[in-house]
């Protein structure tokens, strides 16, 4: 007799499929489930990969129109202004001693501190006018141009020359040392029209110009060799003339190589020859 337990093969698999059968699937029910476990999960928001815009689309009267850019104008560079040293010559002093002031006072002629400034020394009507291209070192601080080793190369020279140093009248181009000048645009700036108004007042008989720099400045080309003599035509405060003019090694070169005194004493020989005191003076009384 079987016992009542035991079951066929075919009845426990009726059995079997009874207890797996899939309920019916509810959507609604599915997705809220879906969408609880997400947001058990922490998300709470739906993202997509692909980029959406969401602006709103332009219709063609609403797009404005791109911007007019400005068009480029050609800017014209501004003329620089012409640096006049010294000012307008209308303004400038009309006698030796306002000029010396001037010289010692007017900022438009130097950029540098008034203080590094070198006056001039001598009379007008001198014998002969000494023009250095700026002082040496050390006369701002002495007060006295020409202080140091080529004033006292210059003065050991005065008894061969046939001079006192009440005899000369001495000046500088400019009025304080200026290393490494720019010497083209200080005559461009009107420095010569300066030298010429203080040669002008001094008056002297004669010129003796040290240095390569100089003449330029007098409307001149320095000569190829200081051989080569000059006449400086001048108008002076009253008496227009025509100053005999020697150009000169620098006196720092004189220092340094004694064939260059030697040069110097040969021209200066020749140029007493060519100009003697006698018919020098009689140039200026006549005012030629």
């Amino acid at each position: 007799m079987r016992s009542p337990a035991l079951k066929t093969p075919r009845k426990q698999a009726k059995a079997l499929g009874r207890m797996t059968a899939t309920p019916p699937f509810d959507l609604a029910t599915g997705i809220t489930a879906a969408l609880d476990w997400w947001r058990m999960a922490g998300v709470e928001w739906d993202f997509l990969d692909d980029p959406q815009d969401w602006r709103p689309k332009e219709t063609p009267q609403d797009a404005a129109p791109p911007p007019a850019f400005p068009t480029a104008q050609k800017v014209e560079p501004e003329a620089p202004v012409a640096l006049r040293l010294g000012g307008e010559a209308e303004g400038w002093p009309q006698d030796l001693a306002g000029f010396q002031r001037w010289w010692m006072e007017e900022p438009s002629l130097d950029s540098g501190p008034l203080t590094s400034r070198v006056p001039p020394r001598g009379a007008s009507g001198a014998r002969l006018m000494v023009i250095v291209p700026q002082p040496e070192t050390g006369d701002a601080e002495s007060g006295r141009l020409l202080s140091g080793a080529q004033g006292r190369l210059l003065a050991a020279m005065l008894p061969a020359l046939g001079l006192a140093e009440q005899d000369l009248y001495l000046a500088a181009a400019l009025p304080r040392v200026m290393p490494a000048a720019d010497w083209a645009g200080l005559r461009d700036a009107g420095l010569g029209a300066v030298l010429a108004h203080h040669i002008a007042l001094v008056a002297p008989h004669r010129i003796l110009a040290f240095g390569g720099n100089i003449l330029p400045l007098l409307g001149h080309d320095m000569p190829q060799s200081p051989a080569n003599l000059l006449q400086i035509n001048q108008q002076s405060a009253s008496v227009p003339a025509t100053i005999p003019a020697l150009a000169a090694h620098d006196l720092a070169l004189l220092l340094d190589r004694a064939r260059s005194k030697a040069g110097f004493w040969q021209n200066w020989l020749r140029w007493m020859t060519d100009h003697p005191a006698g018919a020098m003076s009689e140039t200026r009384a006549n005012g030629v």
